[in-house]
């Protein structure tokens, strides 16, 4: 037997969302941006860098603090970027890629990767490693995966990548990016 009797409604107070400070570089951003960019540039996130091939054979690369952990089995990754980033074309049709962990001696590398595209891959920073993508020396550890999805979000994509090996290298301290500064951990709290 079914009741037809309705539950009561509770109405909750409408809460006011707080306008943002207006950014520095863009007194006119709306206060959604303003907000975002104000909470991420306070949001300490390691360093990372991704490296391909182009259709031609170049290497193409970008530095990535948008790295994370989706699963440990099947061990899967994922990076966000802009589609359109210099590196993106690239990245649209490749089948694997290497993401390398930064450390605080890979600083130089990581400006580089954040550079002018043309000058990213100039220099002794990198060799050809497995299927011949570019793999960076020097870096704390790499892994090499093969994409198994692109998710496009707006003018954005999430990348999900499936670890197939890797290495790993010197131990070092942590490269963070903060404020829109390169850093390293501070104190254990």
């Amino acid at each position: 037997m079914q009741s037809n009797v309705e539950p009561p409604v509770t109405t909750l107070p409408v809460m006011t969302v707080p306008a943002s400070p207006p950014l520095a570089t863009d007194l006119n951003a709306p206060d959604d941006l303003a907000a975002f960019k104000h909470a991420f540039r306070r949001h300490a996130a390691g360093v990372a860098a991704i490296t391909t091939l182009a259709p031609d054979g170049s290497p193409v690369g970008f530095t990535a603090t948008s790295l994370a952990s989706l699963s440990a089995v099947p061990p899967l990754a994922t990076f966000n970027m802009a589609r359109s980033a210099s590196s993106w074309s690239a990245l649209a049709v490749a089948d694997r890629v290497v993401i390398h962990m930064l450390g605080a001696h890979n600083r130089a590398v990581a400006e580089k990767l954040a550079g002018p595209h043309a000058d990213r891959f100039v220099g002794d920073h990198w060799q050809p490693g497995p299927y011949g993508l570019p793999v960076l020396t020097g870096v704390t550890s790499w892994m090499i995966g093969r994409i198994v999805e692109r998710v496009s979000v707006h003018n954005n994509a999430v990348v999900v990548v499936q670890i197939e090996g890797g290495g790993m290298g010197p131990d070092d301290d942590a490269l963070l990016y903060h404020e829109r500064t390169y850093r390293v951990p501070g104190a254990a709290v």
